[in-house]
């Protein structure tokens, strides 16, 4: 979806980041992994998902299990292929 049309707040990131197995945010230079079996509380989630704005960072991408937040160019060429 585009997230220029679509926004998501709080509940609907934090509902997304909940279904998948692990998310990895990218940050700056910084990569975060969560894996959802044994989840972060959601403070520590929102903070990682969410932008400046209130809603769900972008690019956000579903690859299978995993959720991609922000862009990192290694993160994604290991989880999307070269």
């Amino acid at each position: 979806m585009d997230a220029k049309k679509v926004r998501l707040g709080r509940a609907e990131a934090l509902a997304l980041a909940k279904s998948a197995a692990r998310v990895v945010v990218a940050k700056g230079q910084s990569i975060v992994t969560f894996d959802m079996k044994t989840p972060p509380s959601d403070a520590e989630l929102l903070q990682a998902i969410l932008g400046p704005t209130g809603n769900l960072r972008a690019p956000t991408l579903r690859v299978g299990r995993t959720l991609l937040v922000g862009f990192d160019l290694d993160t994604y060429q290991a989880h999307l292929g070269k």
